[in-house]
Order: structure tokens, then sequence, then C-alpha cells
């Protein structure tokens, strides 16, 4: 399907699992043992820091309806009123979200390694998130829910159950009332079963049971001649929405008659996702005019992520509401260089999702 809202995209299952794999690169000019190249002191390698995208997985329950080929007769022989026109409808039954990461080309930085920094090793995503230093580390596969679709059981042929009379009767009217009253002649047995008052009883338990699912599959083949038959079945979308900014947007739109529609489309219903940022982070402080160069600015950066809630509603009532960690809500500060120092480094290991620092350990120098 195509762009449901600003910021975002829906996409297949199969898509959503390009987050996983790395790229770890080594500074081999600063490896321990090895004399840094004459003809460059100073390296650099370029990153990005995360932001999150909220996977939505969309469950749709499609119903088709087709009417029988008696349909007409119903009201006659049965006394039902069917529904005489065939018909597909939607309903929507559920929700999940997932959150996930993906680069944020506004936070592109590059990270300087020189002969006074002990970093032999950056270990980036294969998108250029920065997932490490000094160490490796596989990036957290996103786990999406996974629908399996349970096994549909063929409809009945109601040809197999016609008598004779009925399969060679003139007309469809002839048919209709034939088969009315062979479905009458059904329940008249099992009755007579159920009472004990049948010419034939069976000898056990085992057997009643047999001759009553037999006569119920006769019924239901028969029946569907007239009322028709319907079946359902499970469709499971994803919708990836990427929050940048407060406020409300058209997440999809939903339709009772086409299921889930682009966000354009007025033939659906609209559902809307509500952007609140709590605010959980301090506003930085602004930086003064005359900043003096740090000579410890390796242009390492971390993210100190915001929490946000994001409300799903259909313009009345609340269907969901999530609370989560944003790194595009949060701020972002600079890890000192000094943590490098010849003597003593430090292995750092940054949270997939957020940006910010999973766990930082010293480790000595060679």
């Amino acid at each position: 399907m195509r762009t449901s809202a600003p910021g975002a995209t829906i996409s297949p299952l199969s898509r959503l699992a390009g987050l996983a794999g790395r790229l770890c690169l080594a500074a081999t000019a600063m490896l321990w043992g090895m004399p840094p190249a004459s003809a460059q002191s100073t390296e650099s390698t370029d990153y990005y820091l995360p932001q999150t995208v909220m996977q939505f997985t969309v469950k749709v329950e499609k119903t088709t309806y087709t009417p029988g080929k008696f349909a007409p007769y119903a009201g006659r022989y049965l006394k039902k009123t069917v529904n005489q026109d065939a018909a597909i409808t939607y309903r929507l039954i559920g929700m999940d979200m997932t959150p996930a990461s993906q680069p944020d080309t506004a936070r592109h930085f590059n990270l300087f390694i020189d002969k006074k920094r002990s970093i032999f090793k950056v270990c980036r995503a294969d998108n250029g998130q920065l997932l490490a230093i000094n160490t490796d580390v596989r990036p957290a596969p996103v786990s999406l829910p996974t629908f399996t679709p349970a096994p549909q059981t063929p409809p009945l042929n109601p040809n197999d159950f016609m008598s004779e009379d009925i399969l060679n009767a003139g007309s469809a009217a002839k048919m209709a009332e034939l088969t009315a009253k062979e479905i009458y002649d059904i329940r008249d047995s099992r009755n007579q079963l159920s009472r004990g008052q049948a010419d034939f009883m069976p000898k056990d338990g085992a057997q009643l049971r047999i001759m009553m699912a037999n006569l119920d599959r006769q019924e239901q083949a028969l029946t569907q001649l007239f009322e028709g038959v319907t079946t359902q079945d499970t469709a499971w979308t994803t919708i990836n929405f990427l929050p940048t900014r407060e406020g409300q947007e058209v997440l999809f739109r939903f339709s009772k008659r086409f299921g889930l529609v682009d966000a354009d489309d007025l033939s659906g219903e609209p559902y809307y996702i509500e952007v609140t940022d709590l605010h959980s982070v301090a506003a930085p402080e602004p930086s003064p005019i005359e900043k003096k160069e740090d000579k410890n600015d390796i242009g390492l950066r971390v993210v100190q992520p915001g929490k946000i809630r994001a409300n799903i509603t259909d313009g009345v009532k609340t269907i969901n509401s999530y609370e989560l960690l944003a790194p595009q809500f949060g701020t972002v500060s600079s890890m000192s260089g000094e943590l490098f120092g010849k003597k003593q480094s430090a292995k750092i290991i940054f949270d997939t999702l957020t940006g910010s620092v999973k766990t930082i350990e010293t480790i000595p120098v060679e």
C-alpha cells in the first residue's frame, strides 16, 4: 500500500528485518604494536545516531458471503430471510506496536581517531548506526508478531448429499422444494435418534455420535444451498510511522467495504495517532557564543532519549495507548576523548534503539 500518513509507510513484513547486520571498522593504524601511518596521523569514521520508528501490525478480518443457489426460495421453504447478494466486509480486530530504530540523517557525526587515543575498533550496523567502540556487537533483531493462518476447511459439496429425485428435478424451484423436504427429513431423523425412537438405534454411544455427525453434515451441506456460504480470513498489515513532532495526524483509514485504505482515501474512516512529548528530558542549555575549543572532543555523541506517548483513536475513543523512548525527542551530548587514554581505555556498547550508553567498561591498554 502507499503512504498512509506523513512519515508513515506501509511495507511487507519481509522488509522489517533490514536493521540487522553489522559493519565493524578497525582503525588499523591505531592498533597497538603497529606504528601509525606517517602520511596520516588522524583518521575518522562517520556514523549516525538512531531515531525510533513505530511499527504497527494491524489485524483485519475479511468476511466473504456467497449466496446459495436456492436463496430466492429460502423464505418459502425454510421460513428464513437471507441475503441474495454476494458481499465482502472487513473488520478491524486488533493492533500491536513494535519499536525499531533507523539512522537519523540529521544526526550524522564523525568520530576522530588520532595516535593519542586508544581506539582500535569502531562497530557500526550496516546502515551506519554506531553500535560499540573497542568491541564487537551484533544489533538486536526486530521481532515482529508473526501470523500463521489457520487451515481452511473446504466447504461441503451439496451435490454429494442430494438424492436422485433432487438431481433429476426439471426446475430450480422443484429442486429447492425437494431439498427443503430432505432437510426436514434429516432433522426428523436426528430428533428420533436423540429420543431413542429411531427404527434402527445405534449399539453404543460412539456409533450414535457418528450417526449424529453424519446427519449434521448432510443438513449443513443442503442448508447452504439456501443460506449461502460465509468464509472468514485474517490479514496482518505492517504500517511504519516515524514520530517527529507533537500533534495528531491520520495513521491510516479503514473501510468496512475495502479494508485498509490510504490516508487520503475518503472511502475509509480515519484512525489517528496523537503524539505527546512527556518532557522526561530537560532542554539543553544554550551554548555560549564564544565557546572554547575542547581538545578532548573527538566527535563521540550519545543520546539521552525522551519519552513520548502515542494514542491511537478513531476520533471518538482511544483504541490503544503506548509509551516509549524516542531519541528524536531527546538531547545529544558529547563523550570526552579522555576515556580512551594511552594507559587505559574504555569499551562502550550503545543501545541500538535509543543511542544511549548501554554499558561502559574500563579496559587496560597493553
